[in-house]
Formats: C-alpha cells, sequence, structure tokens
C-alpha cells in the first residue's frame, strides 16, 4: 500500500542517485572550496546528505511499521 509516509521515503533514497547520477550539475571545477574543485567537495558533500537521508528514512519506515502493527493490534481486539 502506498502512502504518503513511503512516498517520503521513496524519495529519501532515490534523491542521492539522482545528484549522483546527474553529473552535467556538478562537472566543473569552480566555485573551489578550501582549494578543493567543485566536482570532489559537491561529491563528499553528498556522502553526508546521503547520511542523513538514508537515517530519515529508517526512522520514518520504522514509526510505519509501529503504527501498522497498532492498527492490526487493535483492530484484532
Amino acid at each position: 500500500m502506498v502512502t504518503p509516509v513511503r512516498v517520503v521515503i521513496a524519495l529519501c533514497l532515490v534523491a542521492p542517485f539522482v545528484a549522483m547520477l546527474w553529473v552535467g550539475s556538478y562537472a566543473k571545477t569552480d566555485p573551489a572550496f578550501a582549494g578543493i574543485p567543485f566536482f570532489y567537495w559537491y561529491q563528499m558533500l553528498w556522502v553526508l546528505i546521503s547520511t542523513a537521508l538514508t537515517v530519515t528514512a529508517y526512522q520514518l519506515w520504522q514509526r510505519d511499521q509501529r503504527a501498522r502493527a497498532a492498527q492490526k493490534g487493535g483492530a484484532s481486539k
């Protein structure tokens, strides 16, 4: 069953792939950050963003599973 929470989870997990596969958006050297070309620091930034999005997706999934379990438990009583 597709719910709004599951759509958000999917977006959190797909966003890093889209960002990294769209190479034309970051295949340049400027702006440099601390002497590091944009191409490299953009990718490293996405490592951190991906971590945050994965943690968010996991927490949303856990919350969704608890809500479904509570709903099933409440319906069977």
